[in-house]
């Protein structure tokens, strides 16, 4: 069940994500960008997972676990990194706000993310940032809930879109933010932001799993 108690394991799953794909996501970051994602997303995600730690009692609401994150990451965060995520979770947030998430919820949280990072970015898709991630995402979750599949299967083809659509983002040319300075030497390394929502969207996955 996609329930409150999901979506913590969800944000603690996420954080060990972040903190074993560190190196990776700032050498990524590196060759097209400042060179500070996968630091600034582990320190954020560790602060998250303290936050959580001190909470008592447990949230009523989904979108109260994600609102959490949303503030945490806005503060902790530098970067485009904070305000990006935080809009993504806070947009989120608003559009799960309820005890559990059925298929429907699924695609308005997917498609609840996507609108924060598009209102925040001004990215579209094509642009090799993470938008190319999200935007898979919520296309798969919305094909997927039009199918009558349940809200796990939702969630899970939206993950496997992501991943895809992250690793669709190493052939393109950066048009958008600071790797298009590098012009056609942007193509070739995938893009940091599609990479690590990619691995959030992985770690709900996997959360499901974990609570069965």
């Amino acid at each position: 069940m996609l329930d409150v108690s999901w979506a913590v394991r969800w944000v603690r799953l996420t954080a060990e994500a972040v903190g074993l794909a560190k190196a990776e996501l700032t050498e990524l970051d590196r060759r097209i960008g400042d060179g500070d994602h996968g630091e600034n997303l582990d320190r954020g995600y560790r602060a998250v997972v303290e936050r959580l730690d001190a909470l008592d009692p447990e949230p009523e609401n989904v979108g109260d676990v994600l609102k959490l994150v949303a503030t945490t990451l806005m503060s902790k965060v530098g970067g485009a990194s904070g305000p990006l995520y935080g809009t993504a979770y806070l947009r989120a947030a608003k559009a799960t706000a309820v005890p559990s998430l059925d298929a429907s919820a699924v695609v308005a949280l997917v498609e609840g993310a996507l609108d924060g990072v598009t209102a925040r970015g001004k990215a579209v898709p094509g642009e090799k940032t993470m938008v190319d991630a999200w935007q898979a995402a919520a296309d798969a979750a919305a094909a997927a809930a039009h199918e009558g599949a349940s809200a796990e299967e939702v969630l899970r083809r939206a993950s496997t879109a992501a991943t895809a659509g992250a690793a669709s983002t190493t052939s393109m040319v950066a048009t958008k933010g600071r790797a298009s300075y590098l012009g056609d030497r942007s193509a070739g390394s995938a893009d940091p932001g599609a990479t690590s929502t990619a691995l959030i969207l992985d770690a709900a996955v996997r959360a499901v799993g974990e609570g069965r």
